[in-house]
């Protein structure tokens, strides 16, 4: 069977569902297509959660397609429902537009920029959607939609099985992204939009859309929502977001991330998150686990931040886990030498360090034997310290448990 980009789609576990599967594929094996995937700007960085459709989005370039990223300005500002228990937290224009310019520069290391022809578009869809007149767009696109049809939709439908509340302004969410298809179709030729699971109703109703609209036949593709082993969602760890910006996330906490990996996950995940070929990962299978989570951390440490990273990343756990010694990679706290010199209180160390919120908590973790100093266990909540527990280049370590590590540096 020819290598395409749907066959490699499936065979990596990114297909979900597809409006016309046969059709799509015989279209993409013989014509070079504009596919688009929308983007949330809700922070100043994405995180791993949304990893999968930067993938595709790759994937669409190794192929000979050109994708186009679309930067909700406007959709942000009134929150996506899909997914959410709870109407989202409003942010102003001037933050969005803030958001906006930090994660374009997280798709132009993720994607190939230099070829015309697969190079990726960005778009704003404030744009079309800031000009909107309110009539007009009640007149010529809400007259496509059926609130019969619209609640059958998981997005609405789930919220309003839980009795929980959906305002009029989320209510109003599917139309627009529905329209943002239609505008992009318009302007680009665009004739493919895939999103996550959730999203399906959206899709379909911007396919349908542009059919009724302009008797033109568009295709929504879907990927499987990702959980880890665990149940958790893919992205949010205790400890927080795994976010795509080495400003909210060190290379190596990212490196670290991937390298917990359980088990179970390492494989799929090679697949999900990685560039190697298939047949390389069959191969692999048959490696030690450790070894496979190893190449997974590089693998897509080096895609975000770099080889160097990616191997610095690598030497630090070596060392931090092997020799247990301090490596150099790891997240820095910087501290003022004047509380070093009258000497602080463990708990007001490790609650400077991030690894803890509460006193209460570091107290649970030194009975626990589960605080270090330096790699040693530190056994005394009111033990003092000070530069006697730094090295000649002003670092101290600060470890929970076997995973989380900082070092502690006196400027």
């Amino acid at each position: 069977m020819q290598e395409t980009f749907l066959k490699e789609f499936q065979e990596r576990g990114y297909f979900h569902q597809c409006t016309d599967q046969y059709a799509l594929s015989d279209l993409m094996s013989k014509n070079k297509i504009k596919a688009y995937i929308g983007f949330d700007c809700t922070a100043p960085s994405l995180h791993v959660g949304s990893l999968m459709q930067i993938m595709c989005l790759r994937l669409l370039q190794k192929y000979g397609h050109q994708p186009i990223v679309l930067l909700g300005g406007g959709t942000t500002l009134i929150g996506d429902p899909s997914g959410k228990e709870e109407t989202r937290k409003i942010i102003n224009k001037k933050e969005i537009d803030k958001n906006i310019k930090s994660i374009e520069n997280t798709f132009k290391i993720f994607l190939k920029t230099k070829n015309p022809k697969t190079k990726p578009i960005f778009v704003n869809n404030y744009t079309w959607l800031g000009k909107l007149n309110y009539i007009n767009f009640l007149r010529d696109v809400g007259k496509h939609f059926t609130v019969n049809k619209m609640l059958t939709f998981d997005s609405v439908k789930l919220r309003l099985e839980r009795e929980q509340s959906l305002s009029y302004m989320e209510f109003n969410y599917m139309m627009l992204q529905a329209y943002d298809f239609h505008e992009l179709n318009k302007k680009y030729k665009c004739i493919l939009q895939i999103g996550g699971s959730d999203q399906w109703g959206n899709i379909v109703n911007g396919t349908d859309l542009i059919k009724r609209k302009d008797k033109i036949q568009a295709y929504g593709l879907t990927t499987p929502l990702i959980t880890l082993s665990s149940g958790a969602k893919m992205g949010k760890t205790e400890k927080g977001a795994i976010w795509l910006n080495k400003k909210m996330l060190s290379p190596y906490d990212y490196w670290q991330f991937w390298r917990n990996t359980d088990d179970k996950d390492v494989i799929n995940f090679l697949k999900l998150f990685t560039d190697l070929d298939l047949k390389e990962i069959e191969i692999l299978k048959n490696k030690n686990i450790n070894q496979l989570k190893i190449k997974l951390a590089n693998e897509t440490t080096n895609m975000l931040h770099g080889l160097k990273a990616a191997k610095d990343s690598e030497l630090t756990a070596q060392k931090t886990f092997g020799e247990k010694s301090i490596g150099k990679n790891l997240p820095v706290i910087k501290i003022n030498k004047e509380i070093i010199i009258k000497g602080i209180n463990i708990l007001d160390i490790v609650i400077h360090s991030k690894l803890a919120i509460s006193k209460s908590e570091i107290r649970r973790m030194i009975k626990n034997n589960g605080l270090r100093i330096n790699n040693e266990i530190i056994t005394d909540e009111k033990k003092i310290i000070d530069q006697n527990n730094f090295d000649n280049d002003n670092n101290m370590k600060v470890s929970h448990g076997k995973k989380h590590h900082v070092i502690i540096k006196i400027i």
